[in-house]
């Protein structure tokens, strides 16, 4: 383990290591870049596509609760639990399309900078 050790110090220590990444040698510095005809729309496509899946997950929200409420008030034990249900997926779905939403829209943000 120790000659392992010793060679990532000399390797790193080394004054003539050349990383790629830092721009020197035959790769050469490369800032990728949507085009503004290109990155507006899709934004703006991106964003109603996030916003009508949080409001249907929203709507699928309150229809399970209104399941519940009503599987309750008739004793329809069967009905009261698939409302539970729904509000468990509204909410996991809800989740799954905002992180989604919000990572690509990121994405998207850092390539049109």
């Amino acid at each position: 383990m120790s000659q392992l050790l010793t060679t990532l110090h000399t390797l790193a220590s080394d004054p003539g290591l050349v990383v790629l990444a830092d721009g020197v040698g035959p790769v050469p510095d490369f800032n990728p870049t949507l085009p503004t005809a290109v990155n507006t729309p899709v934004q703006t496509i991106l964003a109603w596509t996030a916003g009508g899946g949080l409001a249907l997950a929203v709507l699928g929200g309150l229809a399970g609760w209104a399941l519940v409420a009503i599987g309750h008030n008739t004793e329809r034990a069967a009905l009261a639990a698939r409302g539970k249900q729904s509000v468990l997926w509204s909410l996991i779905g809800a989740g799954g399309i905002g992180l989604t939403s919000s990572l690509v829209l990121a994405v998207f943000t850092m390539t049109s900078a």
